[in-house]
This record gives C-alpha cells, structure tokens and sequence, in this order.
C-alpha cells in the first residue's frame, strides 16, 4: 500500500497541538516571574508609604530590578500576541503591564514634598555616606578650636597674635556684662538688617570651605583649621576677661546648625579633593564630576542650616535680657535635633541608607536599550532567545 494521505484537518490538528504545547510552555517558563512581579506590585508599588515602611522586612524583588523586568514583560506581551495565544494569557500579561505603567509613570510628587523629602531624609542619609571625610573634617574643626581657646586661656596675650587689637576691643565691647539690656553680638542694626548680614557671611564661609577643596583639598583643610582657630580664641580671650557668661549665651542657640554646616561643608570639600587627588579606576574629570554633584547636593542642605542659623542668631541669640538657662536649654534642643536629624533622618525608610524607591523618577522608568543596559536577548521577526 501506499503512504496514507494525510488531509488538511489533520494537518491542522497537528499545527493547533504544536501551538498549544509551544503556549504551555510559554507560560511554565515565565509564570514564576509573572507572579514574583504582581508581588511586588501589591506589596510595593501600590503605595509608595507603605514600600518605605516595608522596606526592611521585604524579601522578594529588589526595586532595582523592577525597571528591567517591566521590559521583560513587555516584551513577552508582544510576543503572546503576535504567536496569537490564548486570550486568557495575553489579557494576563495586559494587566500587569497597565499595572506596571501606571506604577513606574505615575505623577512626581509635588516639589515642596520632594524638597520636604530631600531634607529629612535624603540629605542626612547622604551625610551619613560620607563618615569618613566627616569625620576628618570635624576633627580639623574642633581640635584647632579647643587648642586655640586653651591656649588663649593660659597666654592671654596670644590673642593679640590672631586678632587686631581693635577687633578685640570690639568684641569685649559686644559681649559686655555691664550691660544686659544691649543687644548681643552686635554693635548695631536692627533684627532683621542683621538676620541679611548673616546669611551673607554664614553662606560666604560654607561655599569657601566647599570650593577650596579643588585645591587638592588643602584649601578646605586650611579654612577648617583657620575657623576653629578663630573662633576659640575669641571664646577664650572673652572667658578670661569675665565676658564668657553674655558670650556663650549668645552662641548657644544657633552654634547647633551653624557649626554643623561648616564642618559639613568641609567634608564636602574633602570628597571633592580626595576625588581630584585619588580617582580611582575612574577619569578624573569623571570623578571630579561625581564629587562636585555629591558637593552640591551636601551644600543645599547646608546653605538650608545656615540661613536656620542666621534667622536664630538674628531673631533669638542676640536677646541680652533672656536668662541664661533659658538659652543654654534651647541650645542643648538644638543640638539634639540636628544631631538625631543627620544621625537617624531617613533610617526608617530603609536600613541600609539607600533610598526604598528611586528618588528620580526617570531612573524607575524603564528606558530604552542603550550601553548601559542589558541587551534583550532578540533575535530577527520579533523572536526571542531563551523564550519558548
């Protein structure tokens, strides 16, 4: 006998078996990930509050892989429908990619509340990156300060060495016990001429010591070292000469921040230094390039603390009349927000210091293939490799 004819319904039998079992397959191979992915969007990407506060305890997909996978998905959405698979599926793979959409493209949040964002919680978690250039920075600040104000202490006449004897006279007349009704601080202005001339000066010391550090850093080093010395002998020479108690009650309100800026701007200025003198594996042009971003955001929130310092030193340190418990209690509820502030802000959201979502919305949203992507494993008429 001949070879059996096989008609055109069988051959179509045959066609719809293959294209079920090539579906089957399809979806044993990718159903994992379609469930990990609506996983991540019920625990995490339907409310950006409560991502942040299950951060911690969260154990499935990494929110940086999110951008990659939604890609992924995509693509296997449009390969469902051009092999024409089962409506079930394809709406499937709709849904989740609406889903997605509408997580990775939804509205930024206003600016007040990014700014908000950024000042309780990014800029501490930034200042807790760089510890280390903190720490140096510190160190070459109050070290010089509680040497000079020693010393000044012990050899009252080494004030004259740093100081013009005019500005000395200056500041005795400023912080006179003598007269408590005066205004501290100041030989005249009104509150707010003076909160102006604050600002000015407070800010012109911050960007300097950030600036200076291009000169490899030195620069940064020598303004540090410079302010502390200044300032603790000033402290030390009004101590000696019976003007401690009107001098300490002045600079107890706003040293909190002032002081926490400066040293802060000075540690931006390290990084800035450290990245020009020691680049690493990268160009230096690259890495003077990240510092100087690093710097600027840093410097935001300084300049935000120090322009704090100058509307308490205005408005509030200069009061001579005001009781000197009342000001040092104030001083020390100064001290402890700014130091919980940089030491805890934005702990709660995560706990490694990194943000729970990304901040910028364009780096959550998925981009097109370029060099720093991972190139999709596609090959010609929409095939992809790897994807049954």
């Amino acid at each position: 006998m001949g070879p059996a004819f096989t008609g055109p319904a069988v051959m179509g039998q045959v066609v719809m078996k293959h294209a079920v079992m090539r579906q089957e397959a399809f979806i044993a191979r990718h159903q994992d990930e379609w469930a990990e992915f609506e996983t991540w969007l019920v625990a995490r990407g339907d409310s950006p509050r409560q991502a942040r506060a299950s951060h911690v305890q969260w154990r499935g997909l990494s929110d940086e892989d999110m951008p990659a996978r939604y890609r992924r998905l995509c693509q296997q959405l449009a390969l469902a429908r051009s092999r024409g698979y089962s409506p079930v599926v394809v709406e499937r793979l709709q849904a989740l990619t609406q889903r997605g959409h509408a997580v990775f493209y939804r509205a930024a949040p206003p600016q007040w509340r990014r700014a908000l964002e950024f000042f309780l919680a990014d800029f501490p978690r930034l200042v807790r990156a760089q510890r280390g250039c903190l720490w140096a920075a510190a160190a070459l600040f109050v070290v010089p300060l509680v040497g000079s104000f020693l010393a000044v202490l012990y050899s009252p006449e080494l004030v004259y060495s740093l100081h013009d004897p005019a500005d000395v006279a200056m500041y005795e007349s400023m912080y006179d016990p003598a007269n408590p009704e005066r205004k501290l601080g100041r030989e005249s202005g009104d509150d707010l001429a003076m909160f102006g001339h604050y600002i000015m000066n407070n800010v012109s010391i911050g960007l300097r010591t950030f600036a200076s550090g291009l000169l490899a850093g030195l620069g940064t080093v020598y303004v540090l070292i410079m302010n502390g010395v200044m300032i603790g002998s000033v402290g030390g020479h009004l101590q000696g000469v019976g003007h401690g108690d009107p001098f300490w009650r002045f600079v107890a309100g706003h040293s909190a921040p002032e002081l926490t800026a400066i040293v802060l701007a000075g540690a931006a200025g390290l990084r800035l230094g450290l990245d020009l003198i020691a680049p690493g594996r990268r160009r230096r042009v690259d890495a003077l390039i990240e510092g100087g971003k690093v710097g600027a955001r840093l410097c935001l929130g300084v300049f935000a603390m120090l322009v704090f310092a100058a509307f308490v030193e205005a408005f509030w340190s200069s009061i001579g009349w005001m009781p000197a418990g009342i000001k040092y209690a104030v001083g020390g509820v100064l001290w402890a927000i700014t130091l919980a502030w940089l030491a805890l802000g934005g702990r709660g959201r995560d706990g490694s210091d990194h943000a729970a979502l990304p901040r910028d919305p364009s780096s959550a949203r998925p981009r097109m293939v370029g060099p720093g992507d991972p190139a999709p494993a596609t090959a010609r008429q929409g095939r992809q490799r790897g994807t049954s």
